[in-house]
């Protein structure tokens, strides 16, 4: 997908939203484990119940290695039931040394044809390069993330500028707004004013709205640039928003109530 057709989605649907795919089979409803793939069909209830509230669906890539091959498959077939218009990410965070991270590129956008892939950046530009080589695709590098963690590394200052602003500048020299996205935590909403700085049209993947804690409000007073440029994630907030058969249901409502606020800040905004 690119950046005009993900621009205009958003205003198709006056939604910003990104719902994360994260599914735990510990955690889906008991009904649905005497089904031969269960997280497929949970996964599957709760895209037909959200498709028309999002613009993008977030699959963390880890929830389905964690069940070998057969977790592999699954997540393909969620992959393929997503609705074309709608922009895929594997949350994957790969970043590995050149001919490696080739490797990684053609898993996840010619194998399994995500929109983007998530990417750790801390190999440096060579360790990511390679997935900024293919056509409507895009790179998401994790730039100043939500976890407590993040003073560890992204928040240290080097010079007279902190980490996370030095991996910015640093891969806008391979990417663009045209296939480029960095991650900002929503519960670092301040933040945004800061990176809106040196990045002010290049798109943003914010996790953290809903269970995290985030303020969406925040997120758009501070991160929301003239084309949106945000794609906010709630995760566990909506798919695990009922555990019993009407679980779709209440993920549907989760998600309405989220569109909802976006599409009076779109307004608010402009956007729409």
């Amino acid at each position: 997908m690119n950046r005009s057709q993900l621009i205009q989605e958003i205003k198709n649907k006056a939604s910003f939203l990104c719902v994360g795919l994260d599914t735990d089979i510990k955690k889906i409803p008991s009904h649905l484990l005497s089904e031969t793939d269960p997280v497929f069909e949970f996964n599957k209830a709760i895209i037909d119940a959200t498709k028309d509230h999002c613009v993008s669906y977030k699959i963390n890539t880890a929830f389905y290695e964690s069940m070998g091959s057969k977790g592999w498959e699954t997540m393909e077939r969620t992959l393929n039931y997503i609705p074309k218009n709608i922009f895929t990410i594997a949350d994957a965070k790969r970043g590995d040394i050149g001919n490696t991270s080739d490797m990684y590129a053609r898993a996840f956008f010619e194998n399994l044809s995500f929109d983007s892939v998530t990417l750790a950046p801390y190999m440096g530009k060579d360790s990511i390069a390679p997935f900024f080589n293919y056509e409507n695709k895009w790179g998401i590098v994790l730039a100043l993330t939500s976890n407590s963690g993040s003073e560890d590394y992204e928040q240290k200052s080097i010079g007279d500028e902190k980490l996370y602003e030095r991996v910015i500048k640093t891969t806008c020299e391979i990417g663009n707004i045209s296939n480029l996205m960095f991650v900002v935590g929503a519960t670092k909403a301040e933040e945004l004013a800061n990176i809106r700085k040196i990045i002010p049209k290049h798109f943003l993947l914010v996790p953290g709205v809903g269970a995290q804690g985030g303020s969406l409000s925040d997120v758009a007073k501070f991160g929301m640039n003239e084309d949106c440029g945000l794609l906010v994630n709630a995760s566990r907030s909506i798919i695990y928003a009922g555990n019993e058969k009407d679980f779709a249901q209440k993920a549907k409502a989760e998600a309405q109530n989220i569109n909802d606020e976006m599409k009076i800040l779109l307004k608010q905004f402009g956007i729409i």
